[in-house]
């Protein structure tokens, strides 16, 4: 697994309800809301080629249509 990078994020309240309220409908925590999110724009603009088994297995099911 490769290592992960913490760091601070301020973000507003309103918004963190709202992702708190997509991450339990997809069975995830805030944080790995967030990382999906990020990961799913990166991929979608070319900067993010291929996905490790983690990415996979978190995402098995889950992408919405």
């Amino acid at each position: 697994m490769a290592d992960k990078k913490s760091f601070v994020l301020r973000i507003d309240e309103d918004i963190y309800k709202m992702l708190e309220k997509w991450a339990a409908d997809d069975f995830r925590s805030v944080n790995g809301q967030i990382e999906w999110i990020i990961n799913q724009k990166l991929k979608e603009v070319g900067r993010l080629k291929t996905a490790s088994p983690n990415d996979i297995s978190k995402s098995a099911g889950k992408e919405k249509k």
